[in-house]
């Protein structure tokens, strides 16, 4: 088991970077979740945009958001804007993904200001790429 560091005091430069994983299919988030424990980041899984919604309101410390395109209520397309309009939130990562290759798509979350559309399934080397790019 791993353990985290809360951060406390100087060490807080070890702490670890929090990323926030969304997807409403359980499967592909403990896949997600399993990767980024993996490469050594604090995850939080949730099952909906409105969920993260609400945690990004009570938990600020967020370092990247990686959700899926595809999900009832609230699409990650329109995640990727809330946040982004959102003047506490928009520092924040947003990452895509989707099983679907639909270029379209992938250019209109890329252009609404997106860092990185993964197509599932995401592997290690995704993760690794995307964290050194995106988190460094």
């Amino acid at each position: 088991m791993a353990s985290y560091s809360t951060g406390t005091g100087e060490g807080s430069s070890q702490e670890l970077l929090h990323v926030l994983a969304v997807d409403d299919s359980l499967v592909d988030r403990k896949v997600i979740t399993g990767l980024l424990r993996k490469s050594k980041y604090r995850v939080t899984a949730v099952d909906s945009g409105k969920r993260a919604l609400e945690l990004l309101d009570s938990e600020p410390n967020v370092n990247m958001i990686i959700t899926d395109y595809s999900m009832p209520e609230m699409t990650g397309y329109e995640l990727l804007k809330k946040v982004k309009e959102s003047s506490e939130l928009r520092q924040i990562p947003v990452v895509i993904m989707s099983s679907e290759n639909v270029p379209t798509r992938i250019n209109r979350c890329l252009e609404e200001g997106a860092e990185d559309f993964l197509l599932k399934p995401v592997q290690l080397s995704d993760v690794s790429r995307l964290c050194n790019r995106v988190l460094r």
